[in-house]
């Protein structure tokens, strides 16, 4: 069972229909009444991150990965709250003062600020983190429209290229090592579009679990179906190297999450917004493709215009 039918069959009676909850199928809880939004995220050693011996990345990509929610729905975020679990091999003074210097530096960064938290003993290392932010208005899922543009910030695959490395499942030279190493750590959060997404966006996501089964989430309980094209799908000029040097498939590197990019849809009268919006907030944003009515089916199209099959289209949460 993956988390999708959990939701469905079991927790969704849970919220007794209550409007905030948004029946589980958003990244956060919104109550208009109070304007306070929040997200929940969970991350366990083995599954979301390899290991521990880099605590002060580790923390960095969970905190910033947590408020990654927030800021796709165009709130920014004010408090977090981390609740951890682990042993003294983990918590040593050592790890935790590069887990406090890198808080602190993330807090500067992105002006939050510590609410609270539990820390449990455990064998098993996990980190809880609970984003709190104030908004009147939010951008949901499922409020995409047909004809709707897709965008994309920024670019995709080069933290599944570090993660790659860190494997050691794919050889390269100590320069794109680094390179991919960082952006698998320390995704680059549209900190700066928060006020902007609002403005432009019908129906948004961050990028955690993949492209395509993210833009399928986004658009799940609508009638749509969605066209991109994959020349169109950004990715940086270090992969396009890798990529080429390697005589890689581009099709296999970029719906495979860890990116906390904001996927977005947006009327087609937006497109000289979104252009100035680019611009003036030195933000990449790239339109992949548009929606349409689902009497014809989903796909993402090679250059010659086939659609071209996947063996995943992302991460999914299975509780098997």
């Amino acid at each position: 069972m993956n988390e999708f039918k959990l939701i469905n069959k079991y927790l969704k009676k849970l919220t007794l229909k209550n409007q905030s909850s948004l029946s589980l199928n958003d990244d956060v809880f919104f109550d208009k009444k109070s304007n306070l939004v929040v997200s929940v995220d969970t991350y366990v050693e083995g599954i979301h991150f390899l290991n521990f011996k880099k605590p002060d990345f580790i923390i960095k990509k969970i905190i910033r990965s947590s408020i990654s929610d927030l800021i796709c729905k165009g709130v920014s975020p004010k408090f977090y709250f981390i609740s951890a679990s682990g042993n003294k091999k983990n918590f040593n003074n050592k790890n935790l003062k590069k887990i406090l210097e890198s808080l602190k530096n993330e807090q500067k960064k992105y002006k939050i600020f510590l609410g609270g938290g539990d820390t449990v003993y455990s064998s098993k290392l996990s980190f809880t983190i609970t984003s709190i932010g104030f908004s009147k208005s939010i951008v949901y899922r499922n409020r995409a429209k047909i004809n709707d543009d897709i965008y994309i910030t920024g670019n995709l695959g080069d933290s599944f290229v570090g993660l790659l490395v860190l494997k050691k499942k794919i050889k390269l030279s100590p320069f794109y090592n680094n390179y991919f190493i960082k952006k698998y750590f320390l995704p680059d959060i549209k900190f700066s579009l928060i006020k902007s997404i609002k403005k432009i966006a019908n129906s948004s996501i961050d990028i955690s679990d993949g492209l395509i089964t993210d833009l399928e989430k986004l658009i799940n309980s609508q009638k749509l179906s969605y066209e991109i094209k994959l020349d169109k799908i950004p990715i940086s000029s270090n992969l396009s190297k890798i990529l080429k040097n390697k005589n890689l498939i581009k099709k296999n590197f970029i719906s495979k999450g860890d990116d906390y990019e904001v996927l977005f849809t947006a009327s087609k009268k937006k497109r000289n917004l979104i252009k100035n919006i680019s611009k003036n907030t030195k933000n990449k944003i790239t339109r992949i493709g548009y929606l349409k009515k689902n009497n014809t089916s989903s796909g993402v199209l090679n250059h010659e215009g086939i659609n071209i099959s996947f063996k995943n289209k992302g991460y999914l949460h299975n509780l098997d």
